[in-house]
């Protein structure tokens, strides 16, 4: 079938909208119409050069949608199913699988070539090439072909074009708070960055039942944004934030930092430790260039000293299949806001007008509506 995505033929050039050849789902596999993607700053990663992933590529890994066809072996999953998709497809049988920890799936692997998980082909194709798929999903097309390890399904009556962000910015957000630095009640608690994913990290420190939750970013609209999600206290910057932290806290310090910068930079890491109280723990959420080769600038005998600990997270640190339908619990009980991360919805011709309002720090979080 003929369909249309949002295709990045080379580094550093804007989205293409294309019209590609798509193949019907093979052995395992489902075709899905996509109604709405969330735009994270990962798939901008990709622009940038700083995920170098094989090009071309479909871009889009925060998706949802309603499926139309499964391949030979799909049991579990029916044309009219709703579906989320979980960025990293988790198997179930792995050793971290079969371990809790889904985020870490071996199948998460072959993410990097963007092919069909099966076989190591494509069912996508433009311009005489092949195509890969960010996160082996491409959710920035009307529709793709993804394998069912990759597929969550949900209530019917669950509106899609919030749904989508579960597949990435709200779990990865809330588990980094929740899992990740373990918030615990009455902490003091720094979020570093209010994107998609900082702004549900301090959702889940409040749910966890932080004491203050202090939310720094250079951008004022961001830093009134997170008040909404549920932060106490706000500062422009890490610089900023060290007295006021030092002052709520009696000088004992933050007991959890949480780095969710738009592009993680090992120079600063300095600057969240010194923010971090004695036996606190920074997480590092944001991505950082994978050709980052400068060391992190932190005192390793303050990490010896206070008993700091510097923890990475990948999806929230959680488990897909668990989290993604108590979350949307969450929000049916009014307890996790969802309405409120989308500022702006955009067609999929809009690509690169809602990726440059987030370079201008104009959106929480840009979601691809389709018709």
């Amino acid at each position: 079938m003929k369909t249309k995505a949002a295709v990045l033929w080379e580094v550093n050039a804007p989205w293409s909208i294309e019209e590609i050849e798509l193949d019907p789902p093979g052995p395992g596999e489902v075709l899905v119409k996509m109604a709405a993607s969330g735009m994270c700053h990962s798939d901008e990663h990709l622009v940038t050069g700083d995920l170098p992933f094989a090009l071309p590529i479909i871009g889009g890994h925060e998706g949802a949608g309603v499926v139309q066809q499964v391949g030979e072996g799909v049991s579990w999953l029916e044309p009219g199913d709703h579906v989320i998709f979980g960025f990293i497809p988790s198997c179930g049988k792995c050793p971290s699988c079969s371990s809790g920890h889904q985020n870490l799936c071996d199948l998460g692997a072959a993410m990097g070539v963007g092919r069909q998980i099966a076989d190591g082909t494509s069912r996508h194709h433009a311009n005489g090439q092949d195509l890969g798929l960010m996160c082996l999903l491409g959710t920035f097309a009307h529709h793709t072909v993804v394998h069912e390890a990759s597929c969550i399904k949900i209530d019917k009556d669950m509106p899609l074009e919030k749904a989508c962000l579960l597949g990435c910015g709200v779990v990865t957000g809330w588990g980094s708070a929740v899992y990740a630095a373990d918030v615990a009640p009455g902490d003091t608690v720094c979020v570093v960055g209010v994107g998609g994913i900082g702004a549900n990290a301090i959702q889940g420190a409040k749910l966890a039942g932080a004491k203050r939750i202090i939310a720094i970013d250079p951008v004022e609209f961001k830093r009134e944004k997170a008040m909404e999600f549920g932060a106490t206290h706000t500062a422009s910057s890490m610089a900023e934030a060290f007295g006021l932290v030092q002052e709520l806290s009696w000088g004992t310090m933050a007991n959890k930092v949480i780095m969710t910068m738009g592009v993680g930079d090992g120079g600063v890491l300095g600057e969240a430790m010194a923010l971090t109280a004695k036996r606190g723990r920074v997480v590092v959420t944001n991505i950082h260039p994978a050709l980052e080769t400068k060391g992190a600038g932190i005192s390793l005998l303050d990490l010896t000293l206070m008993e700091k600990q510097l923890v990475g997270s990948l999806f929230g640190s959680g488990n897909p299949r668990y989290d993604i339908p108590k979350l949307m619990g969450l929000y049916r009980e009014g307890k996790l806001d969802l309405d409120g991360l989308v500022t702006k919805t955009y067609p999929l011709e809009g690509i690169n007008e809602g990726y440059q309002d987030m370079r201008d720090g104009k959106n929480i979080r840009g979601v691809l509506v389709y018709g």
